[in-house]
């Protein structure tokens, strides 16, 4: 893997500055620069792209403070300023939904979404997984040189959400592309008109799409919510809208990445490969391993101080932002021992790992996340054992976006079958 720094050689400042960059030697190999911020750094000031004071949190035990901590707010109406520069106007009606509230309107809406997407909901989508992804395979070529990522990593994840929600099958590449623009981070007068368009055929089609739920319920999720009540009402429309948003984008784009991170990571690995699949229990000990070792979630979402906070001797005012860099936590040696290896036999890793994040914000789609990665993990090496990076794993092209909240590569060329 490209080693474009070394934590001992940067200064605070340059490390700064490198985690706030979108450099092509950044992105390749963020992981010395968190170091160099834990050690010297820890809660670090950034100047972003967007131009907004932002704090950026690298140690585990701040990380995991910070997550659960009430006075970091996760309500960006609160932080209306800052998130008017950084996404503008059109942002906010997607973003009433429970990733960016507090207590109370945060329970309220948690319970009634954690009400209709259950462990036993999502445990009944095992079998329909499993076909989504025998589908898939049975479509990829296996002798010659093919991107993993758009022909598989991506399409899965997206398929199961969509089938979860209830999206017509005709109609999730026209709502994947509109995600994928809502998700392409960019702060110039273009990338704004494009994800203002984004913006707004996202909400009507998903307005549309609640509306047919209504009229003809299927079962699925979105008729699930679009019918919800509780002893606190249920969701507004406005709700609604955002919620089905929250769901589809988080559901596909972040497992997506997180599954080629696997995939390449394990065939640049052999050796952690083959212990990996022994058996059931050290494939789903290899997956928690995974989640730490190259999580596709790099960065927290924004949240915002509510008040003056103090964490580790520096200051945050009031008002500021604050990100806790989830990759930075996840390599800390005061939590995992030589946390710069991948080792799929690591113990306790599950419990430790803040991928999913903590507190009241805990992921609530990590048993989909979960169950979706040790399918596609067994299912396509199972069938392809021998499956092989089409090129050197030092050559890999890893994402670059102006200030990095996914941590996943801009592609994967692979040889499903090298023989």
């Amino acid at each position: 893997m490209t080693q474009a720094f070394a934590s001992e050689e940067l200064s605070p400042d340059e490390a700064a500055a490198a985690a706030a960059s979108c450099s092509r030697e950044f992105r390749a190999n963020p992981h010395p620069v968190y170091a160099a911020l834990r050690e010297t750094a820890p809660v670090c000031p950034l100047s972003p792209p967007h131009g907004v004071e932002t704090y950026l949190i690298t140690r585990h035990d701040d990380a995991r403070a910070a997550l659960a901590d009430p006075r970091l707010s996760k309500d960006m109406y609160g932080a209306i300023d800052a998130y008017h520069r950084i996404f503008g106007d059109s942002s906010i009606a997607l973003d009433d939904n429970m990733l960016f509230s507090d207590p109370p309107k945060h329970t309220r809406l948690r319970r009634i979404v954690g009400n209709t997407f259950t462990p036993k909901r999502v445990e009944s989508l095992r079998p329909r997984v499993q076909k989504v992804t025998e589908d898939l395979l049975d479509r990829c070529a296996t002798s010659e040189p093919m991107d993993l990522l758009p022909e598989f990593c991506f399409p899965l994840p997206l398929n199961v959400i969509c089938e979860l929600l209830g999206v017509p099958e005709n109609e999730r590449k026209q709502a994947q592309e509109w995600s994928a623009t809502v998700a392409r981070t960019g702060f110039g007068p273009e990338a704004r008109k494009a994800l203002e368009l984004a913006e707004g055929n996202l909400r009507e089609y998903l307005a549309d799409l609640i509306a047919r739920k209504r009229q003809e319920p299927d079962g699925g999720l979105l008729s699930a919510l679009a019918t919800a009540r509780d002893e606190e009402g249920a969701l507004t429309d406005h709700e609604l809208v955002s919620t089905a948003w929250v769901l589809l984008f988080a559901g596909h784009k972040t497992t997506a990445y997180q599954l080629g991170n696997a995939f390449y990571h394990l065939l640049a690995q052999p050796e952690q490969k083959r212990l990996a699949f022994q058996d059931a229990r050290a494939t789903a000990a290899a997956v928690e391993e995974i989640f730490r070792f190259e999580t596709s979630v790099e960065n927290s979402t924004f949240r915002f101080a509510k008040e003056d906070i103090v964490i580790r001797d520096t200051l945050i005012p009031k008002g500021a932002l604050v990100q806790v860099s989830i990759t930075g936590a996840n390599r800390d040696p005061d939590v995992f021992a030589d946390p710069d290896r991948m080792d799929v036999t690591r113990p306790n890793v599950q419990s430790t790992h803040l991928t999913f994040g903590v507190g009241p914000h805990f992921c609530i789609g990590a048993p989909l996340a979960r169950l979706e990665m040790q399918i596609a993990l067994t299912s396509l090496f199972g069938r392809y054992p021998r499956m092989a990076l089409a090129g050197a794993p030092e050559d890999a092209r890893w994402l670059t976006v102006p200030f990095p909240a996914f941590r996943g590569l801009a592609e994967l060329p692979v040889v499903l079958d090298p023989s």
